[in-house]
């Protein structure tokens, strides 16, 4: 937690001002969480100061928050071109990536618990700097981080707004970012480690060397081949929906089978289903095979039934 706050205030996140009666005041929370390697071993354990982003309210402390996600296709297109023409394919987290996005909104939060000011405790925090939990944080943070990189001359791909390319010459650069997570491919070896270099001087990068684990994807090298997997993936969302000593299916829906005539009592609550069926579609990155049955069910993410839960699980 320390850590955290240390980091805050070292990017000026936010300054103390005067509390008055006309402010939004947004609170926040403290998420704590394991974070581990893609063999399951414990990394480091995290402390994250996130706001609570439910309590802005739209037009006062945020306007647009719409962030490029970027397209399983593309991930699997950059991953095949880098290993086509034998390319290094270098993994890149940026640390406390929202914490570099600038705010254009004026933001209130309340000083966070257990580390208000003793000088100052009835001050509130005006951010300058996003927060993770702010609705417009994942736009700031990827507004600010394109623009920089377009500065470097790299071009925005017009059908991936999440890849972007620089050629010079005969050399070719390909970066590929969600979130905090970065992808890097190209055919000179020197400018990607020079293109790392600089931008760690920029930002707060962590080279994690070759691809290896990247968005849930277990990536293995050979000289000949990619082997892209998501097990863990898989096995966390058995054990996440009480799926884990289910038995196997040969095949899960028949071609031709019709769910539209289905009735049944409708899902009191449907957020299940839906985050059930969202992490089926991902799972088709490395599970074509699944596919029909996945889009088969997407027809009914607006009004499940019971039936419907049944046939997903």
């Amino acid at each position: 937690m320390q850590d955290e706050m240390d980091a805050l205030h070292a990017n000026h996140t936010w300054t103390l001002v005067p509390k008055t009666s006309d402010m939004n005041l947004v609170s926040s929370k403290w998420i704590f969480k394991v974070k581990t390697q893609s063999d399951g071993t414990i990394n480091k354990y995290k402390a994250r100061l996130v706001a609570r982003g439910f309590t802005q309210l739209p037009g006062l402390d945020y306007d647009e928050t719409f962030s490029p996600v970027v397209k399983p296709g593309t991930i699997q297109l950059i991953l095949s071109i880098g290993l086509s023409h034998g390319w290094l394919i270098r993994e890149l987290d940026a640390s406390n990536a929202f914490f570099h996005g600038d705010l254009h909104e004026r933001v209130y939060l309340a000083q966070p618990p257990g580390f208000e000011d003793p000088a100052h405790p009835y001050h509130v925090c005006l951010f300058h700097k996003a927060l993770y939990g702010l609705k417009q944080a994942p736009r700031a943070w990827y507004l600010k981080f394109s623009n920089y990189i377009q500065q470097m001359g790299f071009t925005r791909c017009p059908y991936d707004q999440s890849l972007f390319y620089r050629q010079q010459s005969s050399d070719v650069l390909l970066l590929l970012i969600y979130v905090d997570d970065i992808l890097l491919t190209g055919s000179s070896p020197s400018q990607i480690s020079a293109f790392i270099t600089h931008l760690s001087s920029v930002f707060r990068m962590k080279d994690l060397g070759d691809v290896h684990y990247f968005l849930g994807l277990q990536i293995t090298r050979t000289d000949t081949a990619l082997t892209i997997t998501q097990t863990r993936y898989l096995l966390s969302l058995l054990h996440k929906f009480g799926l884990a000593g289910a038995k196997p299916v040969a095949t899960s829906i028949a071609s031709g089978t019709s769910l539209f005539a289905i009735n049944g009592t409708l899902l009191s609550d449907p957020m299940p289903f839906r985050q059930l069926v969202g992490s089926l579609q991902y799972l088709t990155l490395t599970r074509p095979n699944i596919s029909y049955d996945v889009h088969h069910v997407c027809q009914y993410m607006h009004t499940p039934r019971e039936p419907h839960l049944i046939v997903v699980k």
